[in-house]
């Protein structure tokens, strides 16, 4: 028998964990993944890191389809909705504990409702300034220090 992914399981789990700890959890998001919608603004190599600590959200939501809220950016309200296969990592903002994900793609059950208007998987249009990298491509130049995590297969 087939068993559902666990990953949104251990996305719950590592956000209680961080939260019990009184650290702040922040989730790494692919932020062209398919029906992810974030400010795109804010999106750096195809990824956007989102502080989900509760008191920085408000209508949060993580279940076994997406996670999403309700945060600022600038001072404006903005609503946040990432798929659970687009979520990438989640870690203590503290001292960077936590768990990254390989990437996979939509489970049958997230792609229900999707219709994002088009016939091929090109991220949307105004997704970056001109001349961006692609995503996963490395920056060059210093490495940058930053949260470690590991990878879950």
């Amino acid at each position: 028998m087939a068993m559902t992914s666990n990953k949104p399981y251990l996305v719950r789990a590592f956000y209680d964990w961080i939260v019990d700890n009184d650290c702040t959890p922040h989730v790494v998001v692919n932020a062209l993944a398919l029906g992810v919608e974030v400010p795109q603004v804010y999106v750096s190599d195809g990824q956007i890191v989102l502080n989900v600590a509760p008191r920085a959200v408000s209508a949060f939501n993580l279940d076994n389809e997406a996670l999403c809220f309700t945060t600022r950016f600038g001072g404006v309200p903005t609503d946040i909705y990432a798929p659970i296969h687009a979520i990438i990592g989640i870690y203590a903002r503290e001292n960077g504990e936590g768990m990254a994900f390989e990437s996979q793609a939509p489970e049958a059950s997230e792609l229900r409702g999707i219709d994002d208007g088009s016939d091929d998987d090109k991220p949307p249009t105004g997704s970056g300034p001109s001349g961006s990298k692609p995503p996963g491509s490395r920056p060059s130049g210093k490495k940058p220090s930053g949260p470690k995590l590991r990878v879950v297969k």
